[in-house]
């Protein structure tokens, strides 16, 4: 159909009260069966280069490699740089053929978050660019417990998002798109989140943008479809994609006595899996039959 930006597929999730998943991809097999199921599902696509998932060199090609799958698309897709810190790489991205961008200044005080997040709308938006940001910061290393959660234990770095705060921050940034931390982290869990769905629905009536959840992968169902009711329009898959494709590569081949494959008899059944867990994500998030 056409590359889009992220602005446009997430004002139709927000306004219709579903989420679009979207699936940080490390190579064309990835993107290829994102945008296969996306189009069998008639779904609109979320494809997101990972910097910290590819050299220079792979960053380069995958820019091709996403552009390509898009044009060719016969549903709506948006190239989204996920996590991104350097303004070199994001400025990079956004000459590449990226839709949309995320920079991440979580880790940053509020002020710095703030100027920082601002340079890199103004930058984007002259080039018709969406732009993501995160409020409140998304971690890494799963406690399962808000409480800790929110008071870092166990090594744990997540901070909540403020709601005052991200009344100014979106005011005085002008981003299309906010990552919220409501009790989500990035990673395997460890055991079960339980989210701040209270915060999430404050959040959400003061946002004027579009709420995003990171880490999305191993998140319950239930509290998934409680979170996408209360104002979440993007969710970020990566963990459970590369689980499903992997544990179906290491199946196969352990039953194999000889490993002189072909390439693509060795990955048939893993990117079998990796069309499913895609389409279950499709499916739980309500993002079916958009297009």
């Amino acid at each position: 159909m056409a590359l889009v930006s992220i602005k446009e597929i997430l004002t139709d999730a927000r306004e219709k009260h579903y989420a679009v998943p979207a699936f940080d991809v490390s190579s064309y097999k990835m993107a290829r069966a994102v945008v296969d199921v996306a189009e069998e599902l008639r779904a609109p696509v979320i494809l997101m280069g990972l910097t910290g998932d590819m050299t220079e060199e792979q960053f380069d090609h995958m820019s091709v490699d996403m552009h390509s799958i898009a044009v060719g698309a016969s549903v709506p897709v948006c190239i989204h740089l996920d996590h991104a810190m350097d303004f070199e790489v994001i400025k990079k991205a956004i000459h590449q053929g990226y839709s949309s961008v995320m920079f991440d200044g979580s880790s940053l005080p509020l002020e710095e978050n703030i100027a920082a997040t601002k340079w890199v709308t103004d930058y984007a938006h002259m080039y018709g660019v969406s732009v993501e940001a995160e409020l409140g910061h998304v971690g890494d290393g799963i406690v399962g417990k808000s409480e800790s959660v929110a008071h870092g234990d166990q090594g744990h770095e997540s901070t909540l998002t403020n709601a005052d705060e991200m009344r100014r921050f979106i005011d005085e940034t002008k981003v299309d798109c906010l990552a919220v931390s409501v009790g989500t982290s990035h990673g395997v869990y460890k055991c079960t989140p339980h989210l701040e769905f209270e915060l999430l629905s404050r959040l959400n009536e003061v946002s004027a943008v579009p709420l995003v959840m990171h880490g999305g992968s191993g998140t319950p169902d239930d509290q998934m479809k409680e979170a996408i009711a209360r104002g979440i329009s993007k969710v970020n898959i990566f963990s459970e994609i590369l689980e499903a494709y992997y544990g179906a590569m290491k199946e196969f081949l352990n039953s194999r006595t000889n490993l002189a494959l072909w390439t693509m008899t060795a990955e048939e059944s893993a990117v079998d899996a990796l069309k499913a867990k895609i389409k279950e994500k499709y499916e739980l998030l309500g993002a079916v039959n958009r297009v």
